[in-house]
């Protein structure tokens, strides 16, 4: 089961099946040939996948919407996928004190949304994905087509220690999904591209704040290390 933003969909990232949270289930061997067998399809026969994440969603979203739609599917899943946090991020964007808020209520909404899951699937793995800059941890927001902000890194930076530790807190695991995305974003190419499949497969993001296809790669990359206690 996957839950939270667009880091999980198959939206930007070429279609069906093809997003992170996909491709951890069934990977796209035409695309990924070194990850041939090494899904959890493969792994787990007769496991089934469902995808809640929706494009757009913040903390509001996880817990007004799809965690009422988990709740009415019945389904006691194995492992749960949760990326949230940047579009919550991105609201307060260039206010460093209205962040610093946001960012609180990120964590308190996550910590809601794991008790709820603690309920609702009292069985599942539970993994919790950082959040990425496109930046690269340049700060660099001209040339990204943004305003100033020069707290912008510090900021991600610190969402991310609040998602580590609300996870922390709850049991659940982390996917580094920020460490895997360094250097695929300004130090790469042009993040605000619109293509999904670049011929550059060190750029991952296009729509600046989206996964392309070779960016679900690294999301999936990332989910997959957490599941596995890191072991590839």
């Amino acid at each position: 089961m996957a839950l939270g933003d667009s880091i999980s969909i198959d939206d930007y990232s070429g279609g069906p099946g093809r997003g992170g949270a996909s491709l951890l289930f069934a990977n796209q061997d035409e695309d990924f040939p070194e990850w041939r067998g090494r899904d959890l399809r493969t792994l787990h026969p007769g496991m089934a996948f469902s995808l809640l994440a929706t494009d757009g969603a913040t903390t509001r979203t996880l817990l007004q919407t799809q965690l009422p739609r988990l709740r009415a599917l019945g389904l006691r899943p194995t492992l749960v996928t949760v990326t949230i946090g940047g579009n919550d991020l991105l609201g307060a964007y260039g206010n460093t004190e209205a962040a610093r808020a946001v960012i609180a209520g990120v964590r308190a909404a996550v910590d809601l949304a794991m008790a709820e899951l603690a309920r609702t699937a009292p069985a599942a793995r539970i993994v919790v994905g950082t959040v990425y800059d496109p930046s690269d941890g340049t700060g660099n927001a001209e040339r990204l087509g943004l305003p100033p902000w020069p707290d912008a890194v510090a900021a991600i930076g610190e969402l991310n220690d609040s998602l580590r530790a609300v996870a922390a807190e709850h049991g659940a695991a982390v996917a580094e999904i920020a460490e895997s995305f360094r250097g695929h974003g300004l130090l790469a190419g042009d993040p605000s591209r619109r293509e999904a499949r670049p011929a550059e497969r060190d750029l991952w993001f296009c729509n600046l704040i989206e996964p392309n296809a070779w960016g679900a790669g690294g999301v999936r990359a990332a989910l997959w290390a957490a599941v596995h206690d890191g072991r590839r």
